[in-house]
C-alpha cells in the first residue's frame, strides 16, 4: 500500500524551505507508513495507527492552534510561518489531514481483514451472532458501562454543556414518523474503561468489540423512555487549543498559576472537529451551530471511530507472533550494576544507549548517591518524569539522608505539566530544593552533577543525556547518556546550575555549548571550519542526527557549506525545513529519516573527516525554540572509545536501507533501497552492543 503524499500536487512552494507544519505532517505520514508496512507485525501495525492519531491530536492542540491564533489576530504570518500565509496554511493542513485520515481508515480496514485470517475478529453491534457474546455484552454493559455513562439530551433552547477535549462522543439522533424535529443526544464514551472489550472465545477464535459498538448494541436500553421509530449513532470529537495562558498575579506561586492554566485548557477554543462522514447534514449543522465551530476551524470528516490513539493499547491476546519480539536491554560492557558507579566513572567515562542498554544505570547512580555518606550535593535538571518515577524517588531518598538536593524542574513540559507538578510538590515537601526555570526560557537540558567528599577535596561526578530521565520512555526512545568525572565538563555544569540560581549572571563556558547564549554562534563556527577546510583544498564533512531542524538561519549556513563543497549527511526523524539535493543550493546535502520500532531521539553532531572528528551529544534540536528560547546543553565527547562508539552507531543508522526514508525535494517519503545487504539499523545496533559483550 502506497502511503506517500505527493507534495507537488498540493501546490507547495519548495524553492528554499519546507514549511514547518507541512514537514511535520510528512513526518506523521512516515509513522502511518509503518502501519501499512506488511513486514511489521500485525498488532504493532495497529499500534502505529494509534501513534499516528495521538501525534495528530497534539499537532492540532499546539501547532494548528498557533496558526489559528495568528489568523484570528488578523495577521498573515508569512514571515513567521514560512512559505505560506497563515490562512492559506490552515487550508493546506486541513486538506493534507483529510487525505491522511482517509488513508488511515483504509489501513485499519486492511489490518482488520488480516486479523480475521489470524482468527481475530473485531465485530460491530450488528455482527453479534453467538448467544454467549450477546449475554456477555449485556452483562458487561449493565455492570461496567452503564454506571460510567454520561448522556446529555440536547435542547435547542439550552446551552450545550462543555464538550471535553479529545474525548469521543456518540451523537444520537432519534426520529419519529410524523415529527419534523428529531431528538438529539450525546453519549460520552467513558475514558476510564478500556476501549477494546475482549469477548469470550468461540471455536478457538478471538473476538473483540470496540466500546463504542458495545454502547450502540445497548442504545435501546439507554433511550427506552423516548418514543422513536429510528435511532442512529455517529461519533464526533473536538480538539481544543492547548496553549497555556499564565496570569500575571504576583501573589500566586508559579505552580498555582500553571495549575490554573492547565485547567483552563478545558474551556479553550476548539481548533478541530472530527465527525463520522456518514452523519446526516441536518444533524451535523445542528452540532456545529451548538458547538460554535467556525469556518476557520478544521472540520475533518472521518470514519466510524475517532480517538484512534487508543489503538496504541490494542490487546495482544497472548499473540506474541503478532508483536515485535522482546529484546532484553543489555548491560554496558565491563559495568556491572553490582559495582560502585562512582568507582567505575572515576576510572573511565562510559556511555549508556537506551533502550539497547538498560536505563537502570541512571537509577543505580542516583540511588548510590542517595546512600553514599561521602556525597554532599546532587543537582539535576528534570523535563519529563514517568508517572511512577524512580528518579524522583531516589532524589527524595537522598534528601532524607541529609544530602543537599537541587532539582531544576521544568513545569511547562507540554502535556506533562500535571505529572511534573505532582512530583514537584512531593519533592518540595521532602526537603528538595526546587528551581522553577529561568524567566523567558524553558530548561530542556538533561544533566546531573554530584559532589562527593574524597579526602580534603570535593570531587564531581555527573551525567549528560540527549533524553529525559524517564524510565518509561527509555524503553522506547533511543538516547545517549554520558557518565563522566571529567573535571572540565563538570566545572561547566556547575556554572550552569549557578545560572539557574542567579540567572541575571551569564557565565562563560570553556567546554559545554549552552543555549541560548552561545550555541548558534558556536555551531556557525564549527560549520565555518569545515568550509575553510574545503577552501584550503581539503575535505569538509558534517554528520548530524537530530529530531528536527527548522531554524532558517542555520539552514542557510548549511546551504552555504554545501555550496562550498562540504559533504553533509543528516538523519532527521521529524520536522526539517531544509531541502536537500537541490543543484546550486544543497546538492552536497543528503538526508534520511528513520521511523521504526523505537523512536529515534538522540542528537549527535560530528564535524570533520575520519580520524579528525569532533563529536558532540546534545539535548538540542536545531529549531529556533531550542537555540534562542531554551536552556540546552551540547557536550563534547573527549573519550576516544566513546567517540568511536558514537560514530559507529551513527554509521549503522546512516547505512539503514530497510526503515530509512530518503528526504528529498520531492517530499515523497520514498524508502531507501540499494544493492547492499538489508540493514535495519535498530536491530543492527542491538547486535552491535550484543557483540561488544562477547
Amino acid at each position: 500500500m502506497d502511503n506517500r503524499l505527493n507534495m507537488a500536487t498540493l501546490g507547495a512552494d519548495e524553492s528554499r524551505y519546507i514549511n514547518r507544519e507541512i514537514s511535520w505532517l510528512q513526518f506523521n505520514a512516515r509513522v502511518l507508513q509503518e502501519s501499512a508496512d506488511e513486514s511489521v507485525p500485525l498488532i504493532e501495525r495497529l499500534r502505529f495507527v494509534g501513534i499516528f492519531s495521538n501525534n495528530l491530536d497534539e499537532f492540532f492542540k499546539v501547532r494548528y492552534a498557533t496558526v489559528k491564533r495568528i489568523v484570528e489576530a488578523g495577521k498573515k504570518g508569512r514571515k513567521a510561518l514560512g512559505v505560506y500565509a497563515a490562512d492559506e496554511l490552515l487550508e493546506k493542513i486541513t486538506r493534507i489531514v483529510i487525505q491522511q485520515q482517509e488513508e488511515s481508515m483504509n489501513i485499519i480496514d486492511d489490518i482488520h481483514h488480516q486479523l480475521k485470517d489470524e482468527g481475530i475478529y473485531v465485530i460491530k453491534e450488528n455482527e453479534v451472532h453467538f448467544p454467549e457474546h450477546s449475554e456477555f455484552i449485556k452483562t458487561f454493559f449493565t455492570e461496567k458501562v452503564s454506571p460510567a455513562l454520561v448522556t446529555i439530551v440536547l435542547n435547542e433552547d439550552l446551552e450545550l454543556p462543555r464538550i471535553q477535549d479529545l474525548e469521543a462522543y456518540l451523537t444520537i439522533t432519534m426520529k419519529k414518523k410524523g415529527s419534523k424535529k428529531p431528538i438529539y443526544a450525546l453519549v460520552e464514551i467513558p475514558s476510564e474503561l478500556d476501549r477494546f472489550v475482549v469477548l469470550p472465545q468461540v471455536d478457538g477464535n478471538d473476538y473483540i468489540m470496540i466500546l463504542d459498538d458495545l454502547i450502540r448494541y445497548n442504545l435501546e436500553s439507554v433511550f427506552s423512555i423516548f418514543e422513536y421509530d429510528d435511532i442512529s449513532a455517529h461519533m464526533i470529537k473536538i480538539t481544543r487549543d492547548a496553549e497555556l495562558d499564565l496570569d500575571s498575579d504576583l501573589g500566586k506561586s508559579f505552580i498555582e498559576k500553571l495549575s490554573k492554566s492547565v485547567k483552563g485548557r478545558e474551556d479553550a477554543e476548539p481548533v478541530r472537529f472530527v465527525h463520522d462522514q456518514t452523519i446526516d447534514t441536518d444533524t451535523l449543522a445542528f452540532l456545529l451551530q451548538k458547538l460554535g465551530i467556525e469556518n476557520n476551524d478544521s472540520i475533518i470528516p472521518g470514519g466510524r471511530y475517532h480517538n484512534r490513539k487508543d489503538y496504541m493499547d490494542f490487546p495482544s491476546l497472548g499473540r506474541t507472533d503478532l508483536l515485535y519480539a522482546k529484546q532484553k536491554p543489555l548491560p554496558i560492557k565491563n559495568i556491572s550494576l553490582n559495582d560502585s558507579m562512582f568507582k567505575k566513572v572515576a576510572e573511565k567515562d562510559f556511555l549508556q544507549y537506551t533502550p539497547y542498554h538498560t536505563f537502570a544505570y541512571v537509577i543505580k547512580f542516583l540511588r548510590e548517591a542517595a546512600l553514599d555518606p561521602k556525597v554532599r550535593t546532587i543537582k539535576i535538571t528534570i523535563y519529563r518524569l514517568a508517572k511512577l518515577s524512580h528518579v524522583a524517588s531516589a532524589l527524595i531518598n537522598a534528601a532524607k539522608n541529609g544530602k543537599e538536593v537541587t532539582v531544576q524542574i521544568e513545569l511547562r513540559a507540554r502535556f506533562d505539566e500535571e505529572s511534573n507538578m505532582r512530583y514537584a510538590n512531593k519533592m518540595q515537601d521532602e526537603g528538595v530544593k526546587l528551581i522553577f526555570g529561568v524567566p523567558g526560557l524553558k530548561v530542556h537540558s538533561k544533566v546531573c552533577v554530584i559532589e562527593r567528599q574524597e579526602g580534603s577535596r570535593l570531587k564531581r561526578y555527573g551525567f549528560i543525556s540527549t533524553g529525559n530521565f524517564n524510565g518509561m520512555t527509555a524503553k522506547i526512545y533511543t538516547d545517549y547518556t554520558l557518565f563522566t568525572a571529567n573535571k572540565q565538563i563538570l566545572k561547566d555544569l556547575s556554572k550552569l546550575f549557578n545560572f539557574f540560581d542567579t540567572n541575571y549572571i551569564v557565565n562563560t563556558y570553556q567546554h559545554l555549548i549552552i543555549s541560548p547564549h552561545y550555541a548558534k554562534n558556536t555551531f556557525y563556527k564549527l560549520i565555518d571550519a569545515e568550509i575553510k577546510k574545503v577552501k584550503n583544498g581539503g575535505r569538509g564533512y558534517i554528520r548530524l542526527k537530530l529530531n528536527s531542524m527548522s531554524n532558517y538561519a542555520i539552514i542557510d549556513k548549511l546551504y552555504e557549506a554545501s555550496q562550498a563543497g562540504v559533504q553533509i549527511d543528516m538523519i532527521i526523524r521529524g520536522v526539517c525545513c531544509l531541502i536537500p539535493g537541490v543543484e546550486g543550493m544543497s546538492e552536497n546535502i543528503k538526508m534520511i529519516s528513520i521511523v521504526d520500532k523505537f523512536l529515534e531521539h538522540p542528537r549527535v553532531l560530528i564535524f570533520g573527516k575520519e580520524g579528525e572528528e569532533k563529536v558532540f551529544i546534545s539535548s538540542s534540536d536545531w529549531m529556533t525554540r531550542n537555540l534562542d528560547n531554551r536552556v540546552e546543553v551540547t557536550c563534547p565527547i573527549y573519550d576516544e572509545d566513546i567517540k568511536k562508539e558514537i560514530i559507529e552507531t551513527y554509521t549503522i543508522c546512516w547505512n539503514d536501507n530497510v526503515k530509512a526514508r530518503v528526504i528529498s525535494a520531492k517530499q515523497d517519503n520514498a524508502y531507501r533501497r540499494n544493492d547492499e545487504a538489508p540493514l535495519r539499523s535498530q536491530f543492527a545496533t542491538y547486535d552491535y552492543y550484543l557483540n561488544k559483550l562477547n
